[in-house]
């Protein structure tokens, strides 16, 4: 028996261009293009299967839904809403597509603070020539513990990107027990208010769940030492942005840089815009080649898949959003 497919219109995806490849990956699948809501409401009732973002009212003409593959590898907030989380359909993502792009990133970033960059970056615009000699002004990587928070397949890069450089690395994770390469040890999620104090530079790769939610607050900061410095690439509101910007003003803090906020964009007025202890990039650490070409390849694998009845990859736990 036929199986169908609707691909809802999401922003910068060819949608004719992919629904062909689809159609030629799988030839068991009927791939039906969705250009808008009225378009999605008339053909979710006969939908097997479809591809990106579903609201309420659109799950509920979907009686058949067996398989959703949602647009990102993390979708946004609100993406997993109560009805989706209770129904059948398995859903899946793309994560692993950008493991080597944002780990990169992250690890620029952590050499950037190690080294002080974002105080020299100041300066070079204000055409100063101040050297600060103070050993304590680094942080000597092969002397130091690196916590990463999320162990993932970002996570997994960090580590071992790190540890090349000399860093002690450690990690902590809700589903992972063994660690990767270059990773000395791994801990569940309740170690962390024990690892934080540990702690050189801290590491976030997490996504955004319910759990991970405010997870680095202000009794969290407050725990880490004062030198330490800490990196999110990972999601925004894993981060408390003002008991973060209040740690670096305080002085409790050795720096912070952030690809993600907990508000996007950040508002031209913020006060992390001037802290001298702060690296921001505008959520970019996922920019890199091939991410189209990964994003169509797991599309038209799983839609494969579908089509014959082999398990799913990238399967999500609805429950905690990833």
């Amino acid at each position: 028996m036929t199986r169908t497919m609707v691909m809802l219109a999401e922003p910068e995806v060819p949608m004719e261009e992919w629904a062909s490849a689809v159609s030629a990956a799988a030839p068991g699948l009927r791939v039906l293009v969705a250009p808008d809501h009225a378009a999605a409401m008339h053909l979710l009732p006969d939908a097997d299967a479809a591809f990106g973002t579903l609201d309420a009212q659109l799950l509920a003409r979907a009686g058949r839904l067996a398989w959703l593959q949602a647009p990102q590898a993390a979708p946004p907030a609100g993406y997993f809403f109560p009805q989706l989380v209770a129904h059948p359909v398995q859903v899946t993502n793309f994560r692993g597509i950008y493991n080597d792009h944002v780990a990169l990133h992250a690890v620029a970033m952590l050499l950037a603070l190690a080294r002080g960059l974002p105080r020299y970056l100041r300066q070079q615009q204000r055409h100063e020539w101040i050297r600060h000699l103070a050993d304590q002004d680094i942080l000597h990587l092969p002397e130091s513990t690196v916590l990463v928070v999320g162990v993932g397949g970002i996570g997994g890069e960090i580590a071992r990107m790190v540890h090349a450089l000399g860093a002690n690395v450690i990690g902590l994770d809700p589903r992972r027990t063994e660690p990767p390469a270059g990773m000395e040890a791994i801990f569940p999620p309740h170690q962390l208010d024990t690892l934080l104090p540990v702690a050189d530079a801290v590491v976030l790769t997490l996504p955004h769940t319910p759990q991970s939610e405010g997870m680095i607050d202000a009794r969290r900061l407050a725990l880490m030492r004062t030198h330490a410095l800490l990196v999110n690439v990972g999601r925004g509101a894993t981060v408390r942005l003002q008991a973060l910007t209040d740690a670096l003003r305080a002085g409790r803090l050795g720096g912070a840089a952030l690809d993600v906020f907990e508000q996007e964009p950040l508002p031209p007025g913020h006060p992390l815009w001037n802290e001298p202890r702060a690296l921001l990039t505008p959520h970019v650490a996922v920019v890199g080649p091939y991410i189209v070409e990964r994003r169509l390849a797991v599309l038209c694998d799983n839609a494969r898949r579908f089509a014959s009845g082999e398990p799913l990859v990238n399967v999500v736990d609805k429950a905690n959003w990833y």
